[in-house]
């Protein structure tokens, strides 16, 4: 059964998740810099200890790029405010009317939406995220139709969530795979490099040498998509760890 524990080492938290795994493994996890390790169930908090120290030096660089980050301020969907899509900016025209509510777009820089008379920053909020998640769901057919023979797994059950603290989640023995809404707001690139991720993850469960020469193979560019991902600028969120 996995466990999981805090402990400070050399002045900064880090979650301890020990688990039924060979290899140990050291994350940094946006927005905040949130450092996890995943360590095998008989490894001593020494050994953990060690593993982390050994690589301090990383774990800074990636909290100090997590901190430069640009962020949303928090949304009031109104007009003239900035939202996202496909990595682009987009200026949101709000027009209400009686009737559909409708999110469309005007221009190459302009989304507008109809929304009804009176309603309110929440009600806007839900009209936008379920825009985003149509958006989303259309993508993905072709998507598979592009990545399932190059990685060569059977078509998954590929569902969409509001994730806090990932991009992307996988379970193999369910043959699912969990996309985060917020990808439709990234550029195209970051979209399949995480839709890839997780399919390779259906073969190997772990980030090992096996996994990374898969991703390798599939998909030579990931590293660079990965820290155009890091790049792009966060949505306004209460993350929860």
């Amino acid at each position: 059964m996995d466990s999981a524990r805090q402990m400070v080492i050399a002045g900064i938290s880090v979650e301890v998740l020990r688990k039924d795994i060979k290899n140990l493994h050291v994350g940094v996890y946006p927005p905040a810099g949130r450092v996890r390790v995943a360590a095998p169930l008989l490894l001593d908090d020494e050994a953990v200890r060690l593993a982390v120290i050994s690589r301090l030096g990383w774990i800074r660089r990636q909290q100090a790029a997590f901190h430069q980050q640009e962020r949303q301020s928090p949304r009031e969907y109104v007009s003239g405010e900035s939202h996202y899509f496909r990595g682009r900016r987009y200026r949101i025209e709000v027009v209400e009317r009686r009737g559909p509510a409708s999110i469309a777009f005007r221009n190459n820089t302009v989304l507008t939406m109809h929304a009804p008379p009176g309603a309110d920053a929440e009600r806007r909020a839900e009209l936008l995220d379920l825009w985003y998640r149509n958006q989303l769901r259309a993508e993905i057919p072709g998507l598979l139709h592009k990545w399932l023979p190059k990685v060569g797994v059977l078509a998954p059950d590929v569902r969409i969530k509001k994730l806090k603290t990932l991009w992307g989640s996988c379970n193999p023995e369910a043959g699912r795979v969990w996309l985060n809404l917020e990808l439709i707001k990234k550029p195209y690139s970051c979209l399949e490099f995480i839709l890839v991720h997780e399919l390779v993850h259906l073969i190997e469960r772990h980030h090992n040498e096996r996994f990374l020469a898969i991703m390798d193979r599939v998909m030579p560019s990931w590293r660079s998509y990965r820290e155009d991902l890091n790049r792009a600028p966060l949505a306004h969120s209460e993350w929860d760890y």
